[in-house]
């Protein structure tokens, strides 16, 4: 075999070696299609991330897939039953009140309107030894002020005296004598605060003239506590009758009275105001309460609907609660039936209510 042959053969050899391994170089070429499909996970994650942060802001509602309070992670009857798991805590949960002082705008306005129409009643310290003509003519005079510069509504002095006596059985039966008659009243009357004047007054005559002057104070309560929320003192300049001494105690005791009026009013407002920091306390008594612990879940369930909750007593027998809001009567008496089915007390009824408060039966 010459030279010639051999490099003939050689080159055959080294073209057919080539062909043969030139389809290695193609191995690499999955490798492109590998990083498109790490997009997809990219994406998952970060959608992951998003649907954690919704579910953290709207607590829990939508959690992270693979998390056990999400309906979408894991399988569907553990997340239902997670679910159910959730909603029951929730239920049972305590919830801080608000800061207080801090209102929402709903709040502020029905504030503002509530204190625009506060109601009073008037009436006199029965222990200060007052005469009853003197004490009848400073009530009224304070109601005519009510009445002509306010346009508010008013108890009528006679209205009260008519009521203390025949009242005293109902007092009696739905407090027990726990709180003041007066107190009561004023709660049955759905006034929100109640004034207590007291007075003294002398006389003197001169030339067939007689002359008088009276000075005392005026005491501003909350009608729901019986706390003491302010006082305002008066008195009046000397004034003269020529008809009698007790014409002349009469117009001064009238005189001081009417004088003191729009500083009493102004400053009820402005007293009342920062007493309802934490809002509009209501009284709650619940006749026949035997589980404590479903006392317990109701007053969890009350959170959610009121701003505060207190437990002032329990007993098997009543359990007494406060509750601060900014709410009508009427929207408070709703309230309470929702938490009480809430809470499994769907026979709760109500016994009767004055002012603002009220007495339920559980119906246990």
């Amino acid at each position: 075999m010459n030279v010639k042959t051999m490099l003939s053969i050689v080159a055959c050899t080294a073209i057919l070696a080539s062909c043969v391994s030139s389809p290695k170089p193609a191995a690499p070429s999955p490798a492109p299609a590998t990083a498109p499909a790490t997009q997809p996970a990219a994406s998952d994650s970060s959608q992951a991330m998003k649907d954690r942060a919704v579910a953290l802001v709207q607590g829990g509602a939508a959690a992270a897939p693979g998390s056990a309070t999400t309906s979408t992670g894991g399988s569907a009857a553990p997340a239902t039953a997670t679910g159910s798991s959730a909603g029951s805590s929730a239920d049972t949960t305590d919830v801080p009140p608000p800061p207080p002082g801090v209102l929402t705008p709903e709040e502020e306005a029905y504030l503002n309107n509530y204190l625009a129409r506060l109601q009073y009643m008037v009436y006199f310290d029965e222990k200060a030894g007052i005469d009853p003509q003197s004490a009848k003519t400073a009530v009224n005079q304070a109601n005519r002020y009510l009445l002509e510069k306010l346009g508010l509504s008013v108890v009528d002095f006679d209205q009260i005296e008519k009521n203390k006596k025949d009242q005293q059985a109902a007092y009696q039966s739905e407090t027990g004598g726990s709180i003041d008659l007066i107190q009561y009243l004023a709660q049955k009357y759905n006034a929100d605060v109640y004034v207590e004047i007291s007075f003294s007054s002398t006389s003197s005559s001169s030339g067939g003239k007689f002359y008088a002057t009276a000075q005392g104070s005026m005491k501003i309560y909350d009608t729901s506590t019986a706390q003491l929320l302010g006082s305002v003192a008066f008195q009046s300049p000397q004034v003269m009758s020529t008809t009698s001494a007790e014409s002349a105690v009469g117009n001064a005791v009238a005189a001081s009275v009417w004088s003191a009026m729009p500083k009493m009013t102004d400053q009820t407002k402005m007293l009342v105001k920062n007493s309802l920091a934490r809002g509009i306390r209501y009284e709650v008594v619940i006749q026949n309460t035997p589980d404590s612990r479903q006392i317990s879940t109701l007053r969890r369930a009350l959170a959610k609907l009121f701003r505060e909750v207190e437990q002032v007593s329990y007993a098997p027998g009543e359990t007494k609660l406060a509750l601060y809001t900014f709410k009508s009567r009427d929207k408070v008496e709703d309230s309470f039936y929702d938490a009480a089915d809430r809470a499994g007390l769907k026979d709760l009824y109500l016994v009767y209510s004055r002012g603002k408060a009220f007495t339920f039966n559980s119906g246990m």
